[in-house]
């Protein structure tokens, strides 16, 4: 991964921006020697959130089971069963 200064992405911004569509590789941008962002391209940052996405309804399922919020196979397919229709 590539580490910029703060001052390199405000004085070559489409330079970073142009490495990044052509690279796809994040940017850590640093700030008085410590890490302040990254950036990555639009495509990586939207498989990213469609992947927290799925974890997070992963966690949540989780979390229900362990509340003990389930339903048996056959409620559930009642329960779907009036949605669908």
């Amino acid at each position: 991964m590539r580490t910029e200064l703060v001052t390199t992405l405000k004085q070559q911004t489409s330079e970073l921006l142009a490495d990044l569509a052509r690279d796809r590789q994040p940017i850590l941008i640093t700030q008085h020697g410590l890490p302040s962002a990254y950036l990555v391209d639009t495509d990586t940052f939207e498989a990213l959130q469609r992947k927290l996405d799925v974890l997070e309804g992963i966690a949540r399922g989780e979390r229900a089971i362990d509340d003990g919020r389930v339903l048996s196979h056959e409620a559930a397919g009642r329960r779907l069963g009036r949605w669908l229709d």
